[in-house]
């Protein structure tokens, strides 16, 4: 059995979506698989929309020192805990990540904010098509798209459906979050897979992190979108796989 491995989910989603990888790396890793907080079994929190308290909670269910990849919102979470906590985390996979997920003059590697606000106030009245909308855009123009998003709807019907509160704080996580200067304190290996046709991540982010992670490097893989893992799984594990236990 190798190391320890937490997986982190992205927003409005729970850890059952890793279900297609667990199989195989449970034979390769200890695996351990988080609801974020307001997901899935895991409760809103109190301070739901300050990152390092969701980091700070998540550490808590988290076993030392161990691996961690996080997909989406999942690895802006990880990326926080590499930052607080950098004596938990001895390497981390970012999976169609970043360190803002919203643009600004001096970042162009992101989403409007208008997009997270649309969907803010979208939220209120239709959670369920808010969801959705947020899949399709996840997987348009990528490679297997309608199968991808077939599957990441799938969990929507399942019993832990998020609330209202978990999705607005989870939200809040995108639209706010800013950790490019803390990003370049991160002491342990970070690979940052990336998919060549994500929408909500582009590509370009993969060369920004490869440039100011001490100890960065990128893995892109043409023609995925959002969720790689779904999308090029036999690739996305063996990626994994190879850079966790080298």
């Amino acid at each position: 059995m190798g190391p320890d491995l937490v997986l982190l989910h992205g927003w409005g989603f729970h850890s059952g979506v890793w279900a297609p990888l667990v199989d195989c790396l449970s034979t390769r890793f200890r695996l351990t698989l988080v609801d974020l907080p307001g997901h899935g079994g895991s409760d809103p929190l109190a301070q739901g929309r300050r990152l390092a308290a969701v980091a700070e909670a998540v550490i808590k269910a988290a076993p030392s020192q161990a691996c961690w990849l996080g997909w989406s919102l999942g690895g802006l979470v990880a990326l926080q805990a590499a930052i607080a906590f950098p004596r938990q985390v001895s390497k981390l996979v970012l999976v169609a990540s970043t360190p803002r997920f919203v643009t600004a003059v001096d970042w162009p590697y992101g989403v409007v904010p208008e997009v997270f606000a649309d969907f803010s106030v979208a939220l209120q009245n239709d959670s369920a098509g808010t969801l959705k909308r947020f899949v399709w855009l996840q997987t348009r123009g990528a490679e297997r798209a309608k199968a991808v998003a077939q599957v990441l709807l799938a969990h929507f019907n399942a019993p832990y459906r998020p609330g209202i509160e978990g999705l607005e704080d989870g939200l809040a996580l995108l639209q706010d979050s800013d950790l490019r200067v803390e990003l370049e304190t991160i002491p342990c290996p970070t690979l940052a897979i990336m998919g060549q046709r994500d929408l909500l991540v582009p590509p370009k982010v993969g060369a920004w992190l490869s440039a100011h992670l001490p100890q960065g490097q990128v893995f892109m893989i043409p023609r995925a979108g959002h969720a790689p893992f779904l999308s090029h799984g036999q690739v996305f594990k063996d990626i994994v796989s190879n850079f966790l236990r080298a």
